[in-house]
């Protein structure tokens, strides 16, 4: 262990209690005597409780039926959210409007996030109206299992598997972290199958036998794991693991526009490798708090000058990080519209 980490270390310890998950970059995260004793199995196990523990406060934010179908999937799945004139006006407003934009290039893919301020939305109504809609913002705080208040951009995911670069690294069944966390996409346009959809393992959302041993076995060596993704704690699925894990077939989102899906992405989920080249335009929301904590509100996100400009605040943050070291993993695009060529 280095000094540094050595000095470090009550930092580190710290982490334990919040949704810190990087085994490479936290010595004891990443320790495999820890781990060996049950350390990652423990954290897993407690998130779960107290994600169950909060979610059964924020029952009346959504309908039984929309509940079971998360409790027994890991996803909400709805078709046909908004009457056709209002999506037919939100469209207009998305292909017609110049927005500020960055681009995270991964492989042959680049996702363009493009933030929602409240100063943006305020010209916008439309588009206003859907990011503080009920549909739109309860299912986020019920399968996040907190009260709070959500990041959203619009979200653009460009394809082109035609080019030499490597493979998009959101095509593996992967799980963004240890504990539950609630991601969101409102498809503006059809998403048809050989464009790469969104794909959903069902059920993979509990800790199952299965799955706990399956943890416990890849926290003795992720740290060192040569996938920097799954070493920092998002762990990757391999396709032969599927049946060891009794999971059912994953489901693939090839859904009409206007189609509302939430889900848990402590589940495996992934993005179906795309046949063509594609472009997916939609309204994302994610929302991610510590997994310990007791209560389900008092977010600070919500307070007054904060709300609805964490997005906005997130990408000051790696705008900074380019002007410092050079680099950033998104870049800002120039103000431009939605689906305009990404120049990186």
């Amino acid at each position: 262990m280095r000094a540094a980490d050595v000095l470090k270390m009550p930092l580190y310890a710290a982490e334990l209690a919040t949704g810190a998950k990087s085994f490479r970059d936290n010595p004891l995260i990443g320790s495999r005597r820890l781990n060996e004793a049950g350390l990652h199995a423990k954290r897993i196990k407690l998130a779960e409780q107290m994600a169950d523990a909060r979610r059964r406060r924020l029952e009346h934010l959504l309908p039984e039926a929309d509940r079971e179908a998360y409790a027994r999937d890991g996803f909400i799945a709805t078709r046909d959210v908004l009457p056709e004139a209002e999506l037919a006006a939100l469209r207009k407003e998305v292909e017609t409007t110049r927005f500020d934009a960055w681009d995270m290039r991964q492989g042959n893919a680049v996702t363009r996030f493009i933030p929602l301020p409240p100063n943006v939305l305020a010209d916008l109504p439309h588009l206003k109206a859907f990011v503080w809609s009920k549909p739109f913002q309860n299912g986020l705080r019920y399968v996040g299992s907190t009260n709070g208040d959500p990041l959203v951009y619009l979200h653009i995911v460009m394809t082109n598997p035609d080019t030499k670069r490597r493979a998009d690294p959101q095509t593996a069944f992967h799980s963004d972290t240890f504990h539950q966390t609630a991601k969101s996409w409102f498809f503006l346009y059809d998403i048809d199958d050989a464009e790469g959809p969104f794909t959903y393992i069902p059920g993979s959302h509990r800790l199952t036998p299965e799955r706990l041993e399956w943890e416990r076995e890849q926290s003795l060596s992720a740290c060192s794991d040569k996938n920097t993704l799954h070493a920092r704690g998002s762990f990757r699925l391999a396709p032969e693991e599927l049946e060891r894990l009794n999971y059912p077939e994953p489901v693939r989102f090839a859904v009409p526009g206007n189609t509302l899906v939430v889900a848990d992405t402590h589940g495996f989920h992934a993005r179906a490798t795309s046949k063509r080249p594609s472009v997916r335009v939609g309204i994302y929301g994610s929302l991610r708090r510590n997994p310990f904590l007791p209560w389900a509100g008092l977010d600070p996100f919500d307070l007054p000058g904060i709300r609805g400009r964490q997005a906005r605040l997130y990408m000051a943050q790696k705008d900074l990080q380019f002007r410092l070291k050079g680099k950033a993993s998104h870049r800002y695009a120039g103000k431009i519209l939605a689906t305009d060529p990404s120049k990186f």
